[in-house]
């Protein structure tokens, strides 16, 4: 077999989000294979199959759902397991993947890190959210286990609203009948912190400014700075122009980015983000979302100051040649 055809497989399902990280490849002249998340199989069983490359990047996503291919995300789980089984170096593999299909789970190992997040309440059928919320602070969300981009999550500011979607049978738990019924946290200064890592390192730092009416905070969505540029988006450009996100570059604390680093080690992240919020009403953070499936900002350059689609090429283009030395 020749590992130096197709050594490094992408895999997902999205028509825009990697287009940068394409690029950057074609630019370096480096052999890669896109693969299809919503239209791929395997078979245990057979010896001969494509397993050419000897790096896979998994880019799936849990929101594979909003585009119709909900098929994707459970056979993710098994065929990433397969692929490790098989001595495949997996680069966000099925233990990030677990993690990042599982709020309730990011929950546990934020819990179990002693760091702070929302008060939440796992429920598994929509009968429960009223009771969980009774020892909950109004306005509370019901987030989907399984979400990604803001989906599944609606906002209840008073037990009688939450009530009232009950009885109409208007609580959607997603798909695995699993959400968090969680409270809603204000965001002091209008914005929430998002952190973006590789190979569980720090890489860069954004305050992203948001209505709190939306949840969708992909940071490729992203309009404008906050000295009002107009952003040049990579990706997303349907939605980006309706969302009225606003970004900025920060750099976190060092305490921050080094509970930032832990949470990374713990779920196997290798390229991910975090995203942490100031509570306004008591200045109290809070970690909220350990996101595997993290884009990188829009128009980088202008924001923070350099292309991160480079920092990642140069690890994929290292765990590639480290692959082919050892096969060769």
């Amino acid at each position: 077999m020749n590992y130096k055809r197709n050594t490094l497989a992408i895999f997902h399902e999205h028509p825009d989000w990697f287009k940068p990280l394409f690029s950057e490849l074609e630019k370096r002249k480096l052999p890669y294979k896109i693969y299809n998340a919503a239209a791929h199989s395997f078979s245990p069983f057979m010896q001969q199959q494509d397993l050419s490359y000897k790096v896979f990047f998994n880019r799936m996503s849990p929101s594979a759902y909003l585009r119709d291919n909900t098929q994707a995300i459970f056979y993710t789980t098994s065929l990433l397991s397969y692929l490790e089984s098989k001595g495949v170096r997996v680069i966000n593999g099925s233990k990030a993947w677990r993690y990042e299909i599982s709020k309730a789970l990011q929950l546990s190992l934020l819990d179990s890190l002693e760091l702070s997040y929302p008060k939440a309440v796992v429920i598994n059928h929509a009968s429960q959210a009223v009771e969980a919320s009774r020892e909950l602070r109004f306005p509370i969300v019901v987030k989907a286990n399984i979400g990604g981009s803001g989906a599944g999550i609606v906002r209840y500011n008073s037990a009688e609203e939450l009530h009232q979607a009950v009885s109409e049978g208007n609580i959607d738990l997603g798909l695995d009948h699993t959400a968090l019924v969680q409270e809603f946290i204000p965001a002091r200064g209008g914005h929430i912190h998002r952190v973006e890592t590789l190979q569980g390192k720090y890489l860069y730092g954004i305050k992203v400014y948001t209505s709190g009416d939306s949840f969708n905070l992909c940071p490729a969505d992203i309009c404008q700075t906050t000295n009002g540029q107009e952003l040049v988006r990579n990706a997303c450009a349907v939605d980006a122009a309706k969302n009225g996100l606003k970004v900025e570059a920060f750099t976190p604390p060092q305490e921050i980015i080094n509970n930032i680093e832990k949470i990374m080690r713990k779920t196997e992240i290798e390229v991910g983000g975090i995203e942490y919020i100031i509570d306004d009403r008591d200045g109290q953070l809070y970690y909220y979302d350990i996101n595997a499936m993290s884009n990188f900002v829009a128009d980088a350059v202008n924001v923070i100051g350099f292309d991160p689609h480079g920092k990642l090429v140069d690890f994929l283009e290292k765990e590639t040649n480290k692959k082919l030395e050892v096969a060769i």
